[in-house]
């Protein structure tokens, strides 16, 4: 049985957002390679290898759990991981135009809702976990949390409105480029969300591992079968762009850019793809403790990742430019967020104490 307690899920939900936050930061260290080569190798990493090593270890008779689970199941957990697969391309080609603040908040925000909306709806569950014990809490501490997303967003725009009036003061050209990051954060956000989605629709399949002993890791199981999914995707989409490109040589190319430079970028490419997988290994051993408002983890996970991903952008400086009304609006829209994460924390502890009387 395992053991429900939604203040230890939330700080498991945080270390996954510091996980998720922290996952391309690695690649300002990478030399002499391309985006997509960086990209390739992170992905092979952060969506097969590690998931294939970390639920052999980690579930029981891993096979036998396959061979056990529905075959429809299996298939549309691994395609909705596929579609899931593009949205990782933009998410991370936004970044590079509007930066890590901004593309987490858009991109995360919408996947927050989505996330967490559908499956209920797909279980017919939206209006019936409003009235259960806590309930109420919690959905109050998901429209607080959409409003810090919100806030988060304002003050992203007033990011780009200070960096632009700054540009033309100086007469530099700015990287930030609002058009093309919003078109691609809004299909990360969207395509993030049927990765939630996917791990739903794969849940029975994790409820098989836990009967066959996995414990808190039952997770693990149907997570191989979505970030598989992401990798076929991206495998075949940059493999293509590598050839047209003529880029896929330099991963392996110690001749030419030198040894030193090749083991460099392969370490953080997959402490990159370390990093991205923690952010679900995490995020499953924290559902499991959400008790009866298991729901509310992907908003919970996903409202951390953009705390976080906003704590990096000031350790990174990347406010460091804007004016004092739009910082404030960034710190009051952090305070937002961590008190939606308490008030979310404390409605799934009132359900989860309810079902222990």
């Amino acid at each position: 049985m395992i053991q429900q307690n939604p203040l230890m899920g939330t700080l498991l939900h945080a270390v996954g957002g510091v996980s998720a936050s922290t996952c391309y930061v690695p690649f300002q260290k990478v030399k002499q390679w391309n985006w997509n080569s960086y990209w390739l190798v992170q992905a092979t990493f952060a969506w097969l290898i590690f998931p294939l090593i970390v639920g052999y270890i980690t579930v029981p008779n891993l096979w036998e759990v396959f061979a056990e689970s529905p075959f429809d199941l299996i298939v549309k957990a691994f395609l909705l991981g596929s579609i899931y697969g593009f949205g990782g391309m933009c998410f991370g080609y936004a970044i590079k135009h509007i930066g890590y603040s901004l593309t987490y908040t858009i991109s995360i925000g919408i996947s927050a809702i989505l996330g967490t909306i559908v499956p209920l709806i797909m279980h017919g569950e939206l209006i019936s976990k409003f009235h259960e014990p806590g309930g109420n809490i919690i959905y109050l501490g998901m429209l607080i949390s959409l409003i810090g997303i919100s806030l988060c967003g304002v003050a992203g725009y007033r990011k780009e409105k200070d960096l632009t009036e700054l540009n033309k003061e100086s007469g530099e050209k700015s990287s930030f480029n609002m058009k093309k990051g919003f078109t691609l954060t809004l299909i990360a956000g969207v395509l993030s969300a049927v990765f939630g989605i996917s791990l739903e629709v794969g849940a029975p399949i994790a409820e098989i591992a836990g009967k066959h002993g996995a414990g808190h890791f039952e997770g693990n199981a149907n997570l191989m079968l979505s970030t598989m999914g992401a990798f076929a995707t991206n495998l075949v989409w940059f493999v293509v762009i590598g050839i047209k490109q003529k880029t896929l040589k330099e991963i392996v190319d110690v001749k030419g850019l030198g040894g030193k430079t090749i083991g460099l970028n392969m370490f953080m490419s997959i402490i990159s793809g370390a990093l991205w997988y923690g952010q679900f290994f995490f995020y499953n051993m924290a559902h499991v403790r959400m008790g009866g408002f298991k729901f509310a983890s992907w908003v919970i996970h996903m409202s951390m990742l953009i705390f976080f991903s906003y704590i990096l952008g000031i350790v990174m400086k990347e406010w460091s430019q804007v004016s004092k009304r739009t910082y404030r609006t960034l710190v009051f829209a952090l305070a937002v967020l961590i008190s939606s994460f308490l008030i979310m924390t404390y409605g799934s502890s009132m359900g989860t104490e309810t079902i222990g009387h």
